[in-house]
């Protein structure tokens, strides 16, 4: 397995859901940024599980033990070693998995490639545990980007049927992205929330899961950064988010809604405000030929359903080569939307700032 990602800023992921501990390692990162403890543990903290009824009730610290890379609450510019360590694990619940995989989990594909050596236990390393390293490595590029001027922050834009509104692509203020980066439920409609979380407990009742989407804008980013073709700002952005675990689809801007546009809707014209080129729209996202246009970097991803839930569900036995009945046990979350928000905002601040330093 290779969990790298990164040109000049290298994020490697180790560990597995029910091993001794998970972390990272950072290399390239720039030196002498003073780190923000309490903004760090606030990230951590929104994708912790156990602390809200629409998560697992496995319930994790997640704090950070930093190993290497920091000296009196700065980076060295040496390797940042991180970890954290696993205390809540109840390995036995995976037990009847082993050789009757979860539908629409890795555990099948994972036993071809690996010959069954694979960890299934809470996924092993293909589990959504591995996103609390990416989280604590985005906290930091956050704070590094933030020194820059760029800031980020994502919202729950949908959950099943429920929608929140969404961004203004165009006119993001700093005030909505600061209120949105330390919610623990984040939503632009007050009224969003409730809504949602009754979709959800909805389907937590049945036994069941529901997916979602999470917009994610930066802004602040300036004109010029990317490339074109096989290097893009999409493409980078792309390869990171669908490394976590769940996320199904990536659009940029108005994504899969210029299918219905014509090009005089489309296009984002240009004016001269306060002696700079701007943007009069923002329907291409903030990206423009693969390049930065200046405007917010806008995008979504869609989340799957968690694919263990408690109804039974068709599978089969490896051993036996027979159909089987899988009633799947454990602890597991009737949405990952809502936890999955700073890791959305995480996989975008690693990635700008490795295109952008």
């Amino acid at each position: 397995m290779s969990s790298v990602m990164g040109n000049k800023i290298k994020l490697s992921v180790f560990g597995e859901s029910h091993g001794a501990a998970i972390g990272c390692v950072i290399d390239g990162f720039p030196a002498g940024i003073t780190l923000d403890n309490e903004k760090i543990n606030k990230d951590m903290q929104r994708r912790a599980p156990g602390r809200d009824k629409t998560a697992t009730p496995r319930k994790e610290a997640d704090e950070p033990i930093i190993l290497s890379g920091v000296l009196n609450g700065k980076t060295t510019g040496a390797p940042i070693a991180m970890q954290i360590q696993n205390t809540n694990t109840k390995s036995g619940d995976y037990a009847n998995i082993a050789l009757v995989p979860r539908p629409s989990h890795s555990d099948y594909p994972a036993f071809v490639k690996y010959g069954g050596n694979n960890d299934v236990r809470g996924g092993g390393h293909f589990s959504g545990r591995l996103t609390a390293p990416i989280v604590f490595a985005g906290a930091l590029a956050k704070q590094a980007l933030a020194e820059k001027g760029i800031i980020i922050a994502a919202h729950i834009k949908q959950i099943g049927s429920v929608s929140d509104e969404g961004f203004d692509k165009n006119d993001i203020s700093r005030e909505l992205i600061e209120a949105l980066a330390v919610s623990s439920f984040g939503t632009i409609s007050a009224g969003a929330e409730a809504e949602m979380r009754a979709e959800i407990e909805a389907a937590r009742l049945d036994g069941d899961s529901v997916g979602g989407i999470i917009e994610c804008a930066a802004i602040g980013v300036p004109a010029g950064f990317g490339g074109n073709m096989l290097d893009t700002v999409e493409g980078r952005l792309a390869s990171a988010l669908f490394g976590i675990p769940a996320v199904k689809g990536v659009e940029f801007g108005a994504g899969f809604g210029f299918a219905q546009m014509h090009g005089s809707e489309a296009n984002d014209g240009y004016e001269i405000a306060n002696g700079k080129v701007q943007l009069k729209s923002n329907n291409n996202g903030g990206v423009l030929g693969g390049i930065t246009s200046g405007a917010p970097i806008v995008f979504s991803v869609a989340i799957k359903p968690t694919p263990s839930i408690s109804k039974p569900q068709a599978s089969v036995n490896l051993e036996a080569m027979e159909n089987e009945t899988l009633v799947i046990n454990g602890r597991h979350d009737p949405c990952i939307v809502p936890r999955a928000v700073p890791v959305v905002e995480a996989m975008a601040a690693i990635t700008l700032l490795d295109i952008i330093i």
